[in-house]
């Protein structure tokens, strides 16, 4: 299987459902795997505010492909649903037993499924306790209607507690980390910004403990930047990664990409995809030569040289 996720954030909003069944059977064709999105997708879409509209869009799709629901992985998210229509992130759902026993009803039903492969939490509610939220997922997890827990958006710190959380109450406990990351990196000290080191990017310290917890799965998102890697003048690179490093990584991997005959995109998701440890790239995917891009990437195989020659600058 190929070591890449398909976002599908805005299928069955943005992306029509043709494009969308289209780009989907392609990458299960292609030996694609994880399919990712969440159940508030794609409340700022939808004239009504709510999500669900990717989740039963899957559920169409599944239902007029019989035995590909054997073939994938599915993972969605509970937390980030606004409690009404524009109430988004003050008032959303949060983590609290009630919320995800409801939510995991609803994604089930509209993705038209018995389990979930790979149940996210979307982000962190420090209005739950942390004990709520461990034994609600895990009840879940025992009962098996979800395979897997994960965390997006979290502190490490967090992370962690909740482990332990789990472990005394002899429960399932996170196995997958979803956070921002990418080649380049934003400055430090990027405070309260979707590249905040905090709890919304891949750090050392976060590479560190899964490399040495090889139970922890990585996945990262918006991987490619929105598009930053390909010197689109209508995506530039976020004024977070302003600084001297930027410019030598940038020539590093267009040195790279130019050897390959290949994209700055493709080469950064070969980067990921087959680091120490691993990171499974997911990536909103809206045309079949982003996808043909994608699968060229996550497919590539970087040479120890060619990696060396990206990872030694800074």
């Amino acid at each position: 299987m190929v070591n890449l996720a398909l976002g599908a954030m805005e299928y069955g909003t943005r992306i029509d459902q043709q494009t969308s069944f289209r780009l989907l059977d392609a990458f299960v064709d292609a030996g694609g795997e994880w399919i990712d999105t969440a159940n508030c997708y794609a409340f700022w879409q939808d004239p009504s505010g709510h999500g669900g509209q990717s989740e039963e869009l899957l559920g169409r799709w599944l239902a007029q492909r019989p035995g590909v629901r054997d073939r994938i992985k599915l993972a969605t998210k509970v937390g980030c649903e606004p409690l009404w229509p524009g109430s988004y992130p003050e008032h959303s759902e949060g983590l609290s037993t009630q919320a995800i026993d409801s939510a995991l009803e609803t994604s089930l039903r509209r993705l038209g499924v018995d389990h979930i492969d790979l149940y996210w939490a979307h982000r962190d509610d420090r209005s739950t306790p942390l004990e709520e939220t461990v034994a609600a997922f895990g009840k879940h997890a025992t009962n098996g209607t979800i395979g897997r827990i994960g965390l997006s958006n979290y502190a490490l710190w967090r992370a962690e507690r909740m482990q332990g959380l789990a472990q005394q109450q002899g429960v399932a406990g996170p196995t997958a980390l979803q956070l921002r990351y990418s080649y380049l990196q934003p400055r430090p000290f990027v405070r309260d910004h979707s590249h905040d080191h905090r709890f919304g990017w891949i750090t050392d310290e976060v590479l560190d403990y899964a490399e040495n917890n090889p139970d922890q799965q990585l996945f990262a998102y918006s991987p490619l930047m929105s598009g930053a890697y390909e010197n689109r003048a209508d995506r530039p690179i976020d004024p977070a990664f302003d600084h001297p490093g930027t410019t030598r990584r940038l020539e590093a991997l267009n040195d790279v990409a130019s050897s390959l005959d290949t994209t700055r995109s493709a080469v950064v998701l070969a980067w990921l995809a087959g680091g120490t440890p691993a990171i499974t790239p997911i990536v909103g995917i809206s045309t079949e030569p982003y996808l043909t891009t994608a699968l060229t990437g996550a497919n590539l195989q970087l040479t120890a040289e060619q990696r060396q020659q990206l990872d030694e600058v800074w």
